[in-house]
Parts: structure tokens; sequence; C-alpha cells
């Protein structure tokens, strides 16, 4: 029983898929002529290992990866504009946390307390953007 790791991976349909993509977007945006598209849809369906896949590419542009409509930071300042709720949230978090440093602050405690309920008040913020922004949804539509 040989062991060995083979040198080419067969490529899975997966694979096709994935290039038949890039090269049918390549085509939409003018860059391949309807003959070169279907050429290399032809090789794409026909091929057998990954590296030969990744040959009929080299000349098109990668794809940009694409974004979640909730990925990265919830809390913007577009965010702030498009929800006013977010704004009012953001309001009563900002009075809040001032009157508990100005308690602190009058009180004369030694231990910074009003750390924990400020922070807890930013995260209610925090999932509230994040749950607009998933509410929001892609605004284009389907792509066919």
């Amino acid at each position: 029983m040989d062991d060995k790791i083979p040198a080419r991976l067969r490529a899975s349909d997966t694979d096709r898929e994935r290039v038949a993509a890039i090269i049918q977007a390549a085509g939409s945006e003018g860059r391949l002529t309807l003959e070169e598209v279907e050429d290399r849809l032809s090789t794409v369906y026909a091929t057998r290992y990954v590296d030969e896949l990744g040959e009929l590419t080299t000349d098109l542009p990668r794809p940009e990866p694409v974004r979640r409509p909730g990925a990265g930071w919830p809390l913007t300042r577009a965010a702030l504009r498009e929800h006013p709720a977010l704004r009012v949230h953001l309001a009563v978090v900002v009075a809040v946390a001032v009157l508990l440093i100005v308690r602190w602050a009058v009180l004369g405690a030694g231990f910074f307390w009003p750390v924990m309920p400020v922070f807890w008040l930013f995260v209610t913020l925090v999932v509230h953007a994040r749950v607009r922004s998933f509410r929001r949804g892609p605004q284009s539509p389907v792509p066919y």
C-alpha cells in the first residue's frame, strides 16, 4: 500500500463552480468576450485537477470577499444617522454614565465602581446596533 500524498489533487464540483463563477463575473464585467467565456467554461467543467483550474483565472482579478450585512463594527456614524433609536440609546447611555461618575466623585469613594454599570450600558448599545444592522438586510436585488 502506497501512503504517499498525490502531487496533484483532483478538483471537486465546488472548486469547478467557484472558478466558473469567477469566469462568468469577468464576462459580465466585459473583461472576457463571449467566446472566451464559453471556451473557459467548457474547459472548467472538463478539468480533473485543481492546478488546471488555477490556470484559467490567472489573468483575471481576484473577486472581493462577500461582506455580510452585519459584519464589522455595528456602531458607526452611518448607523447612528440611519436609526434614531440608536441615537436615543446613546444619549441615555451617556447621561446615565455621567450621572454615575458624578455620584462617584461626590461620594469620594476610592474604588471606581461606575465602571461596571457603564460597561454593561455600552454592551447594550452595541447589541442594539448589531440587531439593527441585521434587521436592515441586503438592499440589492437578487443577482440573477
